[in-house]
């Protein structure tokens, strides 16, 4: 466990500056060398509607927001109301005194009402920076950083401007050091400066550093960050970023750029991905490699945009009609989403198949602390049995007097991988089509359709799976093989289960351990079940009702888990979420699944 970990929570109406708040005393903390994670609990609306943010910071790994709150700064009574109770002894609540009023708090909270139409003088847009102020008075963190903060971020609006926070920021430092008692401790350095990171940042930076020079998308929450990354940087990185006028054209210029030779990507969410699947095939047909990444929202149809949900899984399962091989990945958190996309480019160009990102709004549109040197590698870039007009590929190069009708793009290999030329290499003529065909690309639907001929084909693409699963690491079991229960997650949850696990351990005396499935299609099915079939008792966790994993789990294995915990109101898993549920069905005391039904509490 960390020594000191603390949380502030702000919360209010979009438009009042609660991501722009969250972001500075992100960077705030990140430069102290404090490790953090953010949330943001925000409704589909530009103004109203409540909002919640959560910034956790500690000198250790933060894997996730957590279970509580330690500096409350509600904007408004709806958010006093819906929040106080979930602050225990020792928190603290700073709000405006002349129009947010406490209704009760636990014992032990301090109550921090501040004058903001003094502090502020007048200026309603600066309460967050009169709070902020106060914030890191109690926290023992210096006036300072916060006044070079304010300094940049209100530097093109002007002198006077600038200064004016300033003076608003000291005053609410100043209040809070002479009417509030700071805490016991304070907040911890780190070894050294830290950067932030959102998830869609390390996507987009991960497509960057694989060779991404073609991105396409259309703007769908909450993808949409990945774009603005691409587009804010394409000049100066040499890529092509086009904004297209739905998912359908999203995904066939993706194809057409990858057919070429380029590495393409797109990014989109579940409805998005909806309308790419029928293309998503028809690059499984024709064996041409793109990488698309599906930020999971809540669904199903425009469902609940700004909200999370690992709900997605089937449909990318099932991308797409007829049996085709694709790659499947669920990465973990932010920094694994920039280390996946190059490794998956990788994957999909050696067997000329699609790759399939499955993220969600929790770890996209989430914020944490990375170190720098994390972001400072070198990408070996293989494109596999490519063959370039120059002869850069990785493929032979033409041979002199070569003949057309020699060359076999889908050649019946043991693999199943085929020498791909690429468009325009001079004595390597093909069809690219997506009617099946045969080794030459002439389609077999054209004639009477060879049984054998339609047989070997599908066949020859299914063997690519066999090489591909040799190529990706196993998951492997952390904590005691001993322990009394397994959490078996995906994607996303792999931080919450790891605390729950924790806390399991520290707080309940339960010991547990931990699995998390990243690499989805292919899947280590004999691995799996082995380490699940030496487990005592074993709990899925993930963010959806049907218990998608779990279901795929059974298809591939056969091995049904011994309880479930599912979460789909829209938020995250906090870690007493899975805490509670473990305790209560190692007990015995409900139900095989145990639903989890609480917003932020």
């Amino acid at each position: 466990m960390n020594k000191i970990d603390f949380a502030v929570g702000i919360g209010g109406e979009n438009g009042q500056g609660i991501a722009s708040t969250g972001n500075i005393l992100a960077l705030i903390f990140a430069r102290r060398g404090l490790h953090l994670n953010a949330y943001n609990a925000y409704q589909s609306i530009i103004r109203g509607g409540h909002t919640f943010l959560t910034i956790r910071a500690s000198d250790g790994p933060v894997r996730n927001m957590g279970d509580k709150i330690d500096v409350f700064i509600p904007l408004n009574q709806d958010t006093m109301d819906r929040h106080l109770h979930l602050l225990k002894s020792g928190a603290c609540a700073i709000y405006d005194k002349e129009k947010v009023t406490p209704e009760k708090a636990a014992d032990g909270v301090q109550l921090c009402p501040m004058p903001m139409k003094e502090l502020t003088r007048g200026n309603k847009l600066a309460v967050n920076t009169a709070a902020l102020g106060g914030t890191l008075q109690l926290l023992g963190i210096e006036s300072e950083p916060l006044e070079t903060v304010i300094s940049r971020q209100f530097k093109k609006k002007g002198d006077a401007v600038v200064a004016e926070n300033l003076a608003i920021a000291r005053a609410g430092y100043d209040y809070a050091a002479q009417n509030f008692t700071a805490f016991s401790w304070k907040a911890p350095r780190g070894a050294k400066p830290l950067g932030i990171i959102t998830g869609n940042q390390a996507i987009a930076m991960g497509g960057a550093a694989a060779g991404v020079k073609f991105y396409a998308a259309y703007p769908m929450s909450p993808s949409t960050g990945v774009l603005m990354w691409m587009a804010a940087h394409a000049r100066e990185l040499g890529i092509m970023v086009r904004q297209v006028e739905d998912e359908i054209g999203v995904m066939n210029m993706v194809i057409g750029a990858a057919h070429t030779g380029c590495r393409a990507m797109c990014a989109t969410s579940g409805g998005g991905f909806a309308l790419m699947s029928e293309a998503v095939g028809m690059a499984g047909m024709i064996e041409t490699p793109i990488v698309c990444i599906d930020v999971q929202r809540a669904g199903p149809a425009t469902g609940v945009p700004t909200k999370t949900e690992q709900g997605d899984l089937w449909q990318v399962l099932g991308a797409g009609q007829g049996d085709y091989p694709r790659i499947v990945v669920a990465p973990t958190n932010q920094l694994d989403l920039f280390h996946t996309v190059p490794e998956l480019f990788n994957l999909c160009d050696k067997y000329q198949c699609p790759g399939l990102v499955l993220s969600d709004l929790l770890i996209s549109e989430g914020t944490t602390s990375i170190d720098p040197d994390d972001l400072d590698f070198r990408v070996k870039i293989d494109r596999g049995e490519l063959i370039l007009p120059n002869g850069n590929g990785n493929g032979a190069n033409p041979a002199s007097g070569y003949n057309d009708n020699a060359y076999l793009r889908y050649k019946n290999t043991a693999s199943g991988i085929s020498p791909r030329a690429v468009p325009g290499v001079p004595g390597y003529i093909f069809t690219a089509a997506t009617d099946e065909h045969d080794e030459d690309g002439t389609l077999i639907s054209d004639e009477f359709t060879n049984p054998q001929k339609r047989r070997m084909m599908v066949e020859k693409r299914a063997r690519k799976m066999q090489g591909a699963i040799k190529d990706i690491a196993s998951p492997k079991l952390v904590g005691s093989e001993e322990a009394d229960v397994t959490l078996v997650g995906w994607g996303s949850t792999a931080g919450v289960i790891r605390e729950a696990v924790e806390k399991l351990a520290g707080e309940e005396g339960i010991v547990a351990n931990q699995l998390a499935i990243k690499w989805i299609v292919p899947l280590h099915a004999a691995e799996i079940s082995a380490i699940l079939g030496r487990s005592k008792n074993v709990i899925l966790v993930e963010n959806n009702q049907s218990g998608q994993f779990a279901r795929y789990l059974r298809s591939e294995t056969g091995f049904d888990g011994h309880g479930h915990i599912r979460k789909y109101d829209g938020e995250p898993f906090m870690p007493h979420h899975i805490v509670e549920a473990v305790k209560t069905q190692l007990a015995g005391e409900t139900r095989l699944s145990i639903p989890v039904h609480e917003v932020n509490a």
